[in-house]
């Protein structure tokens, strides 16, 4: 594993060999400051720039799929639900499967192939066929044969996608045992999002250490150079979503291309907001905000 602090501002991003990396820990420390105005300005921007990249993809008919992975609350749906929103329905799409049929559970890959993007289309998988590799061999919902198979042929398999003309960012949101927990807590709380917390919720995280054996073997056996894993920090979802943002934006030369750099934030911005038991805490420091966050409502 290493670390790429401000990668994206490399001109010739693209083109920068990840041979012999198993995988890349994306981050960039001014995002550890920011406070919400400014959160709210960088989105804009880095939006405005993922709608002219999706016309390149339209007019130069790219297919690219990007993977959204991580364990349950890690901010997946929500992430997707930011970047896609502004961006032309007809040439985007989110792909999130249900439970499996027996016949698809047999032919694992097949599931996925018929979901993949077609020309000129940017699609989003909210989960996708890594789902083998770490939930379904987490929860045994797969045999160790089939969990086998898939490490031993999805390498094979995404090489022939991307010489057919597909495209794949592989992204695995990353966050703490207590974040999980807490956020899971604050699910089951919450009279608007209850019904988001499963049995599985519950037992994910009673099998945190057995799912966390099992992403370290899908980070050492299929990330590779032409599609590494791309792991974020997810502690705090809106950070997770600008690292996504400028990472995906610096994978690509689309014409137009305008991608700032992030202004030096301070701790000292006294701008930060949260809730807690319905009432308004505004205009803490970034200390205050850390310590109080724990206690802040669902939102």
């Amino acid at each position: 594993m290493f670390t790429i602090n401000n990668l994206i501002f490399h001109k010739n991003l693209a083109r920068i060999d990840f041979r012999q990396k198993s995988m890349i820990e994306f981050d960039i420390p001014n995002y550890r400051r920011i406070d919400s105005k400014l959160y709210e300005k960088e989105k804009r921007k880095l939006l405005i720039e993922l709608v002219k990249l999706q016309n390149w993809i339209i007019k130069e008919k790219k297919k690219i799929a990007v993977v959204f992975e991580g364990r349950d609350t890690a901010g997946k749906t929500g992430s997707i639900s930011v970047l896609s929103k502004y961006l032309i329905p007809k040439h985007c799409r989110l792909v999130k499967l249900g439970i499996p049929t027996a016949r698809e559970s047999k032919n694992w890959f097949q599931r996925y192939e018929k979901h993949l993007p077609d020309i000129g289309e940017l699609v989003f998988f909210d989960r996708s066929w890594y789902t083998r590799a770490l939930v379904e061999s987490t929860m045994g919902y797969c045999t160790k044969g089939q969990y086998k198979s898939f490490m031993k042929k999805v390498v094979p398999w995404e090489q022939k996608l991307r010489e057919n003309g597909t495209e794949i960012l592989k992204f695995y949101l990353s966050i703490e045992k207590g974040t999980q927990k807490m956020r899971i807590e604050k699910r089951k709380n919450s009279p608007l999002v209850y019904w988001k917390i499963s049995e599985n919720d519950l037992k994910g995280l009673d099998k945190w250490d057995i799912f966390t054996l099992y992403k370290e073997q899908m980070f050492k056996n299929t990330s590779y150079s032409e599609a590494p894993w791309i792991v974020l920090n997810a502690n705090d979802k809106k950070i997770a979503v600008l690292h996504a943002l400028r990472y995906i934006l610096g994978s690509f030369d689309y014409p137009g291309k305008k991608l700032p750099k992030p202004k030096v934030w301070t701790e000292n911005i006294n701008d930060y907001s949260l809730t807690i038991n319905k009432v308004p805490f505004n205009n803490l420091s970034y200390q205050q905000y850390k310590v109080l966050k724990v206690m802040a409502d669902a939102e």
